[in-house]
């Protein structure tokens, strides 16, 4: 997954059953800082069905890889999930991130 500035390498998703780990959808990979002049972090955003994007920060001009869980606390399992990759360009300029997938077990 890849824009500009910004790349998500390397990524695994997983859809968790009922009574194991909250029902989760488990994403991991590695979220890359693509372009180091530009002084711009990067991020990843992540939405389960019924809830607003959540963002995990990456480093300006490294690589960090991220491991994490997102499912939604009213019901037992988690079966609809977006994932996409972006640069924060700062308060003046939009942010740009890449096409947001969709994933179902």
């Amino acid at each position: 997954m890849t824009t500009s500035g910004a790349s998500f390498t390397g990524g695994q998703y997983t859809f968790h059953p009922a009574g194991v780990n909250h029902g989760a959808f488990q994403w991991k990979g590695k979220l890359n800082d693509t372009n180091h002049r530009d002084g711009h972090n990067v991020y990843m955003q992540v939405k389960v069905e019924g809830y607003a994007w959540s963002r995990y920060n990456g480093k300006q001009k490294s690589s960090v890889s991220l491991n994490r869980l997102n499912w939604d606390g009213a019901q037992r399992y988690t079966d609809d999930a977006y994932i996409r990759v972006c640069r924060d360009k700062g308060s003046f300029n939009p942010d740009n991130c890449s096409p947001t997938k969709h994933y179902r077990p």
